[in-house]
């Protein structure tokens, strides 16, 4: 329903305004102006006959000179070239029985900002692409409406992934206002795109993806259908680069400020050249409207994965099995690096390319192919880019000594390996265990914790508020090597820790697995 201005007399509290005096007030205020300048104007006509101020030489001159000031330039011609492109896509999926109120598939990782967002703003009738989303229970058809745009004449065209997945019909609506059917070609989860393709035409307008990458503070066009009105234009800068949001590894959005807003997903951001530089994909809104901060992918990640699409209906990414997290300054400092960066190896996973290879856990990644690596998600989306079977040149910091390693890529694997969980959840009680001082926690040996496996010691007590807790530790932890040794009681980590101390270490890092995964800590060392 569209919302109309309020007739103010309509309202029961509504009275009429005293004409009489507001006119009189308005009137009054209004002489006063025209009575100044009338006593001026007298006075300056050599005559004695009033003056016309605004005929006067003196106007005339004015008015040259503001003619001269150059006007802001609009975005009109830019919005002619390229909104034609533009399309409305509407879905329609046929509704699955949902397992319960708050069960619902989503095609984000459960408790991430994306899948958050998506739970929040879906709308009554579910979100675009989510088979079970706030619709009711299965029997009924679930619609929802994205955005997009032409990539080619013949009628390819890019949207997001979340918009058409699962889709049983999909139709587009051109900006001529004509309406098309259109298939899926492929999809891919991890970066949220899809590639579609519109029949009934092969003279489609359509847009580039720009080659090059944006500055924080050009200006972006973003085109779209928010709330289902389509060919919306709207206006901002670049705000940010390189955001991660915690969707994904992958994550490596554009931040603009131009207004989005539910049913622009998918929908393109163009230059002022008229070149796509980011195809907008969600918001972070406390409220549920545009608060203006709208991430876009950026057209390079576009590029790459819409070629595979169009190949093969999916996306094969470069894998070379290892388990990795950010050098922070402390890692840095703790492992003798001048600066906190490449990607630290917290566990090569068993029989994939990097442990054939000979990477170990606490080695650093420093560059792929001679490209410095600048952190961990800089590693990920410079592997997951290659193709599987490439072969790839690592720069790998190994225990102080920089040494080079040749490996052959595989292929990323489409579902995650179950681990076994070694956080000691068991429902024994764990042993008191050993103090470890100065870190104010206690630990185990793990053979003697039932369910921590036979490696490391078990964490079983910690000090809320110690240098311990306040880098995560939590009872159960397994703490598998201080400062680069195995440890297999309270005895070996403080001969680690001592001889840290002795090296005028400032930091200890240790390896730790928790809830089945391992990354290293840097706990810092007490004086005395």
């Amino acid at each position: 329903m569209t919302d109309r201005p309020t007739d103010l007399s309509s309202l029961p509290s509504y009275r009429q305004p005293r004409r009489g005096l507001f006119s009189a007030r308005k009137f009054a205020l209004m002489a006063s102006v025209v009575a100044g300048l009338g006593v001026a104007t007298y006075g300056l006509a050599p005559s004695g006959t009033p003056l016309n101020l605004f005929s006067s030489p003196a106007n005339a001159q004015v008015a040259n000179e503001v003619s001269k000031v150059a006007r802001p330039v609009g975005f009109a011609d830019i919005v002619e070239r390229v909104k034609p492109s533009v399309i409305s896509v509407k879905v329609n999926i046929a509704e699955k029985v949902a397992k319960n109120d708050n069960d619902e598939d989503t095609p984000f990782q459960p408790g991430s900002p994306m899948e958050r967002f998506f739970r929040r703003f879906g709308g009554e009738n579910g979100i675009p692409g989510m088979p079970g989303g706030r619709g009711g229970r299965g029997g009924r058809a679930v619609t929802g409406q994205g955005s997009g745009f032409f990539i080619s004449a013949d009628g390819y065209a890019v949207t997001n992934n979340h918009v058409v997945d699962g889709a049983d019909k999909v139709e587009v609506t051109t900006d001529d206002g004509k309406t098309y059917s259109a298939k899926v070609i492929g999809t891919d989860q991890r970066t949220d795109l899809a590639l579609i393709k519109v029949e009934g035409s092969s003279s489609f307008p359509f847009a580039k993806l720009a080659d090059g990458k944006p500055r924080i503070g050009d200006w972006v066009l973003a085109v779209g259908n928010p709330f289902g009105l389509g060919g919306t234009v709207t206006a901002g800068i670049v705000s940010a680069v390189g955001r991660d949001i915690g969707n994904g590894p992958y994550d490596d959005f554009i931040q603009i400020d131009a207004p989005v807003n539910k049913g622009n997903s998918g929908g393109p951001a163009f230059d002022v050249d008229g070149n796509v530089v980011g195809v907008n994909t969600a918001i972070y809104s406390p409220s549920g409207g545009s608060v203006g901060i709208a991430f876009s992918i950026p057209a390079s990640t576009v590029k790459s994965v819409i070629a595979q699409l169009k190949d093969s209906g999916s996306v094969s990414r470069g894998w070379i099995g290892v388990q990795i997290q950010p050098v922070t300054q402390d890692i840095a400092d703790s492992l003798g690096m001048k600066k906190a960066e490449g990607a630290l190896v917290a566990e090569p996973q068993a029989n994939g390319p990097a442990a054939k290879a000979g990477i170990e856990s606490g080695d650093v990644i420093t560059s792929v192919n001679g490209e410095a690596v600048k952190d961990a998600r800089e590693l990920a989306r410079t592997i997951g880019g290659i193709a599987p079977g490439a072969s790839v040149k690592l720069n790998v910091l190994h225990k102080g000594q920089e040494k080079t390693i040749n490996l052959t890529l595989g292929k990323l694997p489409n579902t995650i390996e179950a681990k076994a969980d070694t956080g000691g959840n068991d429902n024994s009680s764990p042993t008191r265990g050993a103090d470890v001082p100065k870190l104010g926690m206690t630990v185990a040996p793990a053979s003697s914790v039932a369910g921590a496996g036979k490696d490391g010691v078990v964490v079983t007590e910690v000090d809320p508020k110690s240098a311990a807790a306040d880098r995560g530790f939590k009872e159960g932890d397994v703490i598998l090597e201080v400062a680069g040794k195995s440890v297999t009681s309270a005895g070996d980590v403080r001969e680690a820790i001592n001889a840290a101390k002795a090296d005028n270490k400032n930091s200890v890092l240790m390896r730790v697995k928790s809830g089945g995964q391992s990354r290293f800590v840097a706990v810092p060392l007490a004086k005395g």
